[in-house]
């Protein structure tokens, strides 16, 4: 990728102004690159060149864009070590995670070209045998992607991955904490051969690109992860031209563990799914709920495993643990703990910056106790390394305790009891449920949330629908007088 410039319309560009931002390492703040401040200009030709290349991109088989997906997916994972080097640095996760990231980044891609020859239709009978209806599905048209900086080679494939596999173009919004591996990610697809502007990368702020892009009137879907607070503000931009909308916000993720579980399994998935990533991730455990009679077992297991954990630098030499991305996201942490110490709850593990990091944004994986659900850990989206335990005595007050939120994206249970199990599935208002396992969302199954945590799916067969439209066509196929 070369340096300072982003991608429209097939070629490498500087942002119309000439202005550049930094791009920094959480470990110690320093500056690692400069990339382009997109404005209204940069916009506007990034979407008018996707809008041009609809109409090759969309009439090409579906087989020719499926091998052009599958190059590209080759392509990046031959330079997996270069672009997770490039998300290490940036985002603050280690090598061995980034890399891994990337890798799923191509698994993304193959698994959508493959997905997209096999888009069907249907045919329909009608009231009388001169007459059929059949469905066909087609494009809609130019996609916007504004992917966050959490995951973000990941999160940015599921988009390009379905919008490519369906037809669409699309212009990518890229975050502005870690631009550099997502436009490295880019360029691996244009190598292939993508028609210009099928694919377009955009950097700047998101308070100038994202209103200018989402309410263009040439974009027909968009598809967003953040924060629910700005979901709404950019679903109310959608509004303006009635854009189809995807929305994977925010998420209080809850963890019920149940007497009958296997405890270590349930300590295992309870310790990766609360600070993997240092906890900044949609579906991190900010709250788990354990059965009375295993309470204090559990807290005394998690405790002793989250100290386990190694932090470091995690690109020269290895570690379970980077800093966070950013000094914002540390800060809510230091909050949400403070706030549950401040109203009884116990310090178990972590609580502070690790010794001997004075720069960048480190903080220790935190384990509370006695914890009570008006606490902010409990209520609200940490988005950190940090997760409160809390005590339940029946089904029926764990499931409250779970549905108790705004949020609904996933659930996680620990349980060996079937009827238990099958009624924490049903019951918990949420997109995904995962029972006895740390992992809600694979990549050939719907991903999405209800409540507070939006609406539309991403991935499987219904990721790659939100970018097609269905279009009925009655056809009178036989002469009246047959």
């Amino acid at each position: 990728m070369p340096q300072n410039l982003m991608l429209i319309n097939g070629n490498w560009c500087p942002a119309s102004s000439g202005r550049t931002f930094p791009v920094y390492n959480p470990r110690d703040e320093t500056i690692i690159s400069h990339v382009p401040a997109a404005d209204t200009p940069d916009v506007e030709t990034a979407v008018r060149a996707a809008d041009a290349a609809f109409s090759e991109w969309s009439s090409m088989n579906p087989f020719r864009r499926g091998s052009l997906l599958r190059q590209a997916s080759e392509r990046i994972l031959t330079k997996k070590e270069e672009i997770g080097r490039l998300m290490a640095l940036e985002q603050g996760k280690s090598l061995q995670e980034a890399t891994g990231e990337v890798v799923k980044g191509a698994d993304i891609l193959r698994y959508y070209a493959e997905e997209g020859e096999r888009i069907y239709g249907r045919i329909i009978a009608n009231d009388d045998n001169a007459t059929v209806s059949k469905v066909i599905y087609q494009p809609l048209g130019v996609a916007a992607a504004i992917s966050p900086w959490n995951y973000p080679v990941e999160l940015l494939a599921w988009k390009v991955g379905a919008a490519l596999a369906a037809g669409c173009t699309i212009v990518c919004k890229l975050p502005s904490e870690t631009p550099l591996s997502p436009l490295a990610f880019l360029e691996c697809l244009q190598e292939t051969g993508l028609p210009p502007g099928t694919v377009n990368g955009i950097t700047g702020s998101g308070s100038v690109v994202g209103p200018v892009l989402v309410r263009h009137p040439l974009v027909k879907k968009v598809a967003f992860t953040g924060s629910t607070e700005v979901g709404k503000t950019v679903l109310g931009y959608c509004t303006e031209n009635l854009t189809k909308a995807s929305m994977e916000l925010g998420g209080s993720l809850p963890m019920l563990v149940f007497d009958d579980c296997r405890l270590d399994a349930a300590v295992k998935g309870a310790v990766r799914r609360s600070f993997r990533n240092m906890g900044q991730i949609c579906i991190a455990v900010n709250r788990i709920y354990v059965q009375r009679g295993i309470y204090d077992q559990f807290v005394s297991r998690m405790s002793e495993q989250t100290q386990k954990l190694v932090i470091g630098e995690g690109i020269l030499s290895p570690a379970d643990l980077g800093p966070m991305c950013t000094a914002k996201g540390r800060n809510t942490v230091q909050t949400h703990i403070d706030d549950a110490l401040s109203k009884g709850a116990v310090l178990k593990c972590g609580g502070k910056i690790p010794g001997g990091f004075s720069r960048g944004h480190w903080y220790e994986p935190t384990v509370l106790a006695n914890v009570s659900h008006d606490m902010l850990i409990m209520q609200e989206e940490t988005f950190g390394p940090a997760a409160g335990i809390m005590p339940f005595d029946t089904l029926a007050e764990a499931v409250g305790l779970a549905n108790d939120t705004l949020y609904g994206l996933a659930a996680m249970v620990y349980t060996q009891n079937l009827t238990t199990a099958e009624t924490c599935a049903r019951q918990i208002d949420a997109g995904n449920i995962a029972i006895n396992n740390p992992d809600p969302g694979v990549i050939n199954a719907p991903y999405g949330g209800v409540k507070a945590s939006g609406f539309g799916k991403e991935h499987g067969p219904e990721g790659l629908y939100e970018y097609l439209h269905a279009k009925h066509v009655r056809v009178r196929v036989l002469d009246e007088q047959t």
